[in-house]
């Protein structure tokens, strides 16, 4: 298995929102931040102007940062593509969402 790091522990989970448009994805990021207590792990672009923001903190934080963030970006008037929340994640998958 793999170790964790300092800045992860196995109490941490990942919130995920994901737009079309980079002012959603902007204004999600915003509000997910001054929300709860979370740290911004990725901003990435996938093309056809999806944007992805992921990021971590305890899982009541993140799980209010994301309904925040969802809620931001639908007043944007862009669309809303998905938002999830993995609480705990197997300590395997923080390579693949760091940058």
């Amino acid at each position: 298995m793999a170790q964790t790091t300092s800045t992860q522990t196995r109490s941490e989970a990942v919130g995920m929102v994901e737009t079309r448009g980079l002012i959603a994805a902007l204004e999600s990021l915003d509000t997910m931040a001054k929300a709860a207590q979370v740290r911004m792990l990725s901003f990435r672009r996938a093309g056809s102007g999806l944007v992805t923001v992921i990021v971590a903190g305890d899982v009541a934080a993140v799980q209010s940062a994301v309904a925040a963030g969802e809620a931001a970006a639908d007043r944007t008037g862009e669309e809303l593509i998905s938002a999830c929340v993995i609480p705990r994640p197997h300590p395997d998958l923080w390579p693949a969402l760091k940058d």
